[in-house]
């Protein structure tokens, strides 16, 4: 039987949302993309913000997911805070990004940084912002309002994965509860306009937020592909041209 709010799963994420900016510290400075590595021609500064943007050009027209990379530290457990803005500058209507975490740079493509690993999702559309899709890896983990455990299928569950991120070993993805309806919380996601997002992460434990809203909670059990440490990294989506921004990106350790 499935139930509602797994209060043992979201007690943590309930009280963490509420917290105060004691222990936050900023990673963007608002002026440049210092320590930050990602392709010039994508990536910028305009007005205090991170912005990223794909066109119809040879240099800006990409055939490949590319990222913006957060060179100062790598990430464990941690509540990332920040703001986004996607606009679609095309006539479908599409417009895909999100913040990689505890993730790897797997290799430098044409258009810059190739990551792999967990990402808080969000888009222009209305079906995967919220979501934790594992990007190179192991898919979509979570829908929007799933509660989710992930458990290992491998014959040796408690050693690493050593293949290819983009050919995990067997798994399975459980719902076991639910966060809420996911249209209601799409309701609550503002297009063309500033969203407030946050994703914790704390142990196998991977919760998103938006607009005080949690759109999933994860338990990722299995131990063959999860990760617990790695890269921060924003993504850019191929696919037509779009601007993504991100600001008052701030982040605390979890002990």
């Amino acid at each position: 039987m499935k139930i509602l709010i797994p209060v043992a799963c979201l007690a943590f994420v309930l009280t963490a949302s509420a917290a105060d900016e004691v222990g936050f510290k900023s990673i963007f400075n608002g002026k440049d993309l210092s320590g930050w590595w990602g392709n010039p021609k994508l990536w910028s500064v305009e007005d205090g913000a991170i912005t990223g943007k794909t066109g119809d050009q040879p240099d800006n027209k990409i055939k490949h997911n590319t990222f913006l990379v957060y060179t100062n530290d790598s990430v464990d457990d941690f509540e990332l805070r920040f703001q986004y803005k996607i606009v679609a500058n095309n006539t479908v209507g599409f417009g895909n990004s999100g913040v990689q975490y505890r993730s790897r740079v797997l290799s430098v493509g044409d258009f810059g940084p190739i990551v792999g690993g967990y990402q808080a999702d969000f888009e222009a559309g209305d079906t995967y912002s919220g979501i934790l899709y594992e990007e190179r890896g192991r898919g979509i983990l979570a829908q929007r309002g799933q509660v989710t455990k992930i458990v290992s299928e491998s014959e040796h569950p408690d050693q690493p994965n050593t293949d290819s991120p983009s050919n995990p070993g067997k798994f399975k993805v459980e719902v076991i509860g639910s966060v809420g309806d996911t249209k209601d919380i799409q309701a609550n996601i503002k297009k063309n306009d500033w969203n407030d997002y946050i994703v914790i992460a704390k142990g196998n434990q991977l919760t998103h937020i938006i607009n005080g809203r949690v759109t999933v909670s994860v338990i990722d059990e299995d131990a063959v592909n999860r990760r617990k440490s790695g890269v921060l990294a924003l993504q850019i989506h191929v696919g037509q041209p779009m601007t993504v921004q991100f600001k008052d990106v701030r982040i605390r350790p979890i002990k």
